[in-house]
């Protein structure tokens, strides 16, 4: 862990190992968010299973779960699934779905989510790791 503090324009990102390590219902939890056609899909098939996945940004192939890309190619995607009534640590992990888990600042999180930089930072940089939020401390910026 780095001993720099996150600011306003440190990536964050869902943390996919942190799930893993601190939530044994971490699959369950992403079910909970598939659509309905999703969720008949997936009803009778097995947690954790791969699939290749091309990173939009770097062009680089991935192996990532069914559920996670279904979640975030498609189920993700539909109107309402992030809005202004939902909370703030739900809606900043929704935007990260959404987004396909593309690392943003709380500065680019705040635009898209309408809700005040310092607000995000605040309930994402703290001790307590909320749904796997964390930061990309290695590309932080420096000021």
């Amino acid at each position: 862990m780095s001993l720099l503090k996150p600011n306003a324009k440190t990536p964050f990102h869902i943390d996919f190992d942190w799930w893993k390590q601190n939530e044994r219902d971490w699959h369950i939890f992403l079910r909970s968010f598939l659509c309905p056609e999703h969720q008949e899909a997936f009803a009778n098939m097995e947690e954790g299973e791969l699939i290749d996945w091309i990173d939009p940004q770097t062009a680089e192939v991935k192996p990532v779960d069914g559920v996670q890309h279904a979640l975030i190619s498609h189920c993700a995607q539909l109107p309402d699934f992030v809005s202004q009534r939902t909370a703030v640590v739900e809606a900043i992990f929704r935007m990260f779905l959404a987004n396909g888990n593309i690392p943003m600042s709380a500065e680019e999180l705040s635009k898209k989510l309408g809700k005040p930089a310092d607000t995000i930072l605040k309930t994402i940089a703290g001790p307590r790791v909320y749904r796997g939020l964390r930061p990309i401390l290695s590309q932080q910026p420096i000021e």
